[in-house]
This record gives C-alpha cells, structure tokens and sequence, in this order.
C-alpha cells in the first residue's frame, strides 16, 4: 500500500474524532491508462476539504462538486459505486488519458472503530486487509500478505493495507543528514543510530528518530523486516562491520554500507572472514546508489534514495560490475 494512504486514513480519524462527516474514495477499478492504481484513496470532509488522490485533479473537483451540490446525501446508501471516463468526450472533461475509465467507491464513514484499529495494526507493522460489503457498508479487518493485492468482485472490494517503508541509518554524520531529509519527504520513517555521541547534536526529533545501543543492537531491536532499509554511513567498519554482520542476515530488502570499490572489497573479504555467508554478503550494496557523477552530500544522498526507492518498487537498478568475496 502506498504510505501516502496511511495519511488520508490518518486525517479520516482525525476528521470524525472532530465530529466531521466525512467521505472516502476507493479507487477500485481502472480500464485504460488511468492514472491511479486499485487502492489509491481520497477523503473529503463535509466542508469540501480533501486530502489524498484518485486522478490527476479534474476527478477531485467533481467529487468537491457533488458535495456542494447535494448529491452527497446523508440519508443515501452508505456505499455507492461512481464512474467516470466511461466516453472519450468524459475522459477529456475529467482529465483521463484517452480511453481511461476509473471506477470509485463513494463510501460514507459512519463507524470509524475500523480506521482507529487499521491505523494501530500498520503502526505495528502489520499487513491487513480491509473487506467492504457494498450493500451493507459493513467494514472487517483481518490478518492478510505482503503478497496479496487489491480485489473487487462488484460486491465486495478487499484493499490491503501495510505499515510505512522505514530506513535505518548506521551513523549521523553529514551524509545521513541529506540521507534523512530526502527519506522524509519520500515518507519513509527514518530510524538512527550513532554510538558516537559527538555526532549527536544537531539533529532535531523531526529528522527522524534515534535508536539507542550499538548497531548490531540497533537492527534487532527494530524488528527489521521486508519493509526496512539499512544503510551504513559511519565510514568507520568498527561500526558499520557491526551493523551488516545483523542486518545481512536479516529480511530487509536493501543493505548497503558507505565506500569506494576497493573499500568495499575489502568489507566483503573481512566479513567473509567473520563467517558470513557467500550469499548473504552477495546482498550487500556498495558501492550504494546509482551512478550518477555524485560528489556532494547532497548528490550522494540522491543516488542512494534513487536506488532505495527502485527496488523498493521492484525495479532493477543499473547492474554494477560485481566484486568477488576472497576467502579466508
């Protein structure tokens, strides 16, 4: 699920906490080249404020219309099925690439019970599944996989729900600085640990949060798993060796560790030696990010969330050449 729904959920329970009515727009089908995906939400409050996207604009201001208009009626079934882009002519009124047809679920949130407790399963970083019955507009909730994708039968439509993508960072240097900044606005939930209490100053509780003990100490006790991104950035293998020989073992699905080719060799070869695996250190990333001329903080910091983010995505980043791991 994208992270940027945990928001709109988020400003849902926030909205009928306040005694709102409120709104929310399920994307549930799509024919054509729409431009968001199954899953995708929108919440609009009563007083035509929205947060979150079911297209490029044009949809939202007729959502906002149906509203003002009345055709948002509180006595109305609390779940409805809307269309739009059916015809070329309404494609191109509301935006749609040629041919798209979006089709949303209008549903009234009455109970909010379900939000509050989808909210606290993702906060504690479980996958779930949200059923609703169109008839009805009855809500479950229950245990579902990493695996499983959205679903709609025309009567019932099961969206799944997940916790934020997070990213640990080895050390809290300049670098991780830029690393933070860029992961925070790519909503990833940002988690550091730096043993070295020197580097500690200056970072604000908004930049992300600070785990406390050693590194390898650090990857445990956050319960890393396929959700989780560690980078080591210390540029001191004391800590960093400390880190992967956790974390390269572990299910996150990105681990990678700061330093030139050679340097990198030369971390693959001492964790060799350590007793790690061939195929656990074949996960290592290093040298990290894309290859893109970096030489700033800053551009460094853009590659590696540019490669971060592309296997997150499940897209293939530009193959490096490989490094062989010596054996002691």
């Amino acid at each position: 699920m994208d992270s940027v729904d945990l928001n709109v959920l988020r400003s849902v329970l926030e909205w009928r906490r306040a005694g709102q009515r409120v709104v929310l727009y399920s994307v549930v089908q799509t024919w054509g080249s729409a431009p968001r995906p199954p899953g995708a939400m929108l919440a609009l409050r009563g007083d035509g404020v929205v947060i979150g996207s079911v297209s490029g604009g044009c949809i939202e201001d007729d959502l906002i219309a149906r509203l003002q208009d009345g055709r948002l009626a509180d006595d109305g079934p609390p779940v409805q099925l809307v269309t739009y882009g059916v015809t070329r002519d309404e494609a191109a009124r509301f935006g749609l690439p040629c041919g798209g047809t979006l089709r949303l679920t209008e549903e009234r949130v009455d109970d909010w019970g379900w939000v509050a407790e989808l909210l606290a399963r993702c906060e504690d970083h479980q996958v779930v599944a949200r059923e609703l019955d169109l008839t009805t507009g009855a809500v479950a909730l229950s245990a579902a996989s990493k695996t499983d994708v959205v679903s709609f039968d025309g009567e019932r439509l099961r969206a799944i729900y997940g916790p934020r993508w997070r990213l640990l960072l080895i050390g809290a240097g300049q670098l991780s600085r830029y690393v933070a900044q860029m992961a925070r606005l790519l909503d990833f939930e940002v988690l550091i640990c730096d043993p070295r209490e020197e580097f500690v100053y200056g970072w604000e509780e908004q930049h992300g949060r600070f785990v406390p003990g050693m590194p390898d100490e650090a990857v445990l006790n956050i319960q890393t798993d396929e959700r989780t991104a560690i980078v080591c950035l210390t540029h001191d293998p004391r800590l960093d060796d400390m880190a992967l020989l956790t974390a390269l073992n572990s299910t996150a699905f990105y681990i990678g560790a700061l330093g030139s080719r050679v340097n990198t060799q030369k971390r693959r070869e001492n964790l060799a030696a350590l007793g790690l695996s061939e195929d656990a250190i074949a996960r290592l990333h290093g040298p990290i990010g894309l290859h893109i001329g970096s030489h700033t903080p800053a551009e460094i910091a853009l590659s590696l969330m540019a490669e971060i983010v592309a296997i997150k995505n499940g897209v293939a980043p530009v193959q490096k050449k490989p490094l062989a791991v010596v054996a002691q």
